[in-house]
């Protein structure tokens, strides 16, 4: 059995400048765009929190709650909230910031389903998670209710 993970072991952030080779004729962010940011930062906290190479198996689904317009920064966070023997659950948050203005909404949120292989490429056993805070704790809570909201 692998020694535990604590979640903010995992906590991902990246920011995306939108420019216009990721937006649509309205000038916001193509959904596939958000969407691969998205996987992207979800795959780097599933293997921060695993220490294994993870593949995606599912993305639950994705509610576009605002656009992001361009010249905004999309600010991108994930981090891992529950465990099963090789999978790993990732809440993924994305939102609008403007850097002029000083001001930031949320955009995007979704639920992705990672799986962590072994060298040779099949499924391993990941760590439990580790919520050794009331921070930690909490998101945890909140990410366990929000994703089962959406099933």
């Amino acid at each position: 059995m692998t020694e535990p993970a604590r979640l903010m072991d995992s906590y991902t952030e990246m920011t995306e400048l939108l420019l216009p080779n990721d937006t649509n004729n309205l000038g916001r962010a193509l959904g596939g765009a958000v969407l691969h940011w998205m996987d992207i930062c979800a795959a780097i906290a599933s293997m921060r929190f695993s220490g294994k190479q993870c593949v995606t198996a599912s993305m639950d689904h994705v509610d576009f709650i605002a656009p992001i317009e361009m010249g905004e920064v999309a600010v991108v966070e994930a981090f891992v909230f529950d465990v099963g023997r090789s999978s790993i659950e990732v809440k993924v948050e994305v939102r609008a910031e403007d850097p002029v203005e000083g001001t930031e909404r949320k955009t995007t949120t979704s639920f992705f389903t990672f799986v962590a292989l072994d060298d040779d490429g099949n499924p391993t056993e990941v760590p439990r998670l580790a919520c050794e805070t009331e921070a930690e704790e909490a998101l945890r809570a909140d990410a366990l209710e929000a994703h089962a909201d959406q099933q």
